[in-house]
């Protein structure tokens, strides 16, 4: 199931780069800033985020992350495990 996702994100990142290489050349320049030229760069950076977020999912970096925080969470949840297996313990010392 993963390495099909990963497929997938692959997909959609050369479909925003082949188009991103496409549009680049259209750009023009030469009438100086403009609405049109505004439009192509604001749509440029659009898709530079798009073509970067599918990178940053097959590259990995969330699988990483959400391996550490697993790791925090399942320390935490053995450290009230043991906290709740002592307080039987010290309630009886107390009485």
């Amino acid at each position: 199931m993963k390495k099909r996702n990963k497929f997938k994100h692959v997909i959609y990142m050369l479909a925003a780069l082949a188009m991103l290489l496409y549009a680049l050349p259209q750009l023009s320049f030469q009438n100086g800033p403009g609405w049109v030229l505004g439009f192509g760069v604001v749509w440029c950076i659009f898709a530079f985020l798009v073509i970067a977020s599918h990178l940053h999912f097959i590259i990995g970096v969330d699988e990483e992350k959400h391996k550490r925080l697993e790791a925090v969470r399942k320390h935490k949840l053995e450290q009230w495990q043991s906290k709740w297996k002592d307080e039987p313990a010290r309630v009886s010392q107390r009485s």
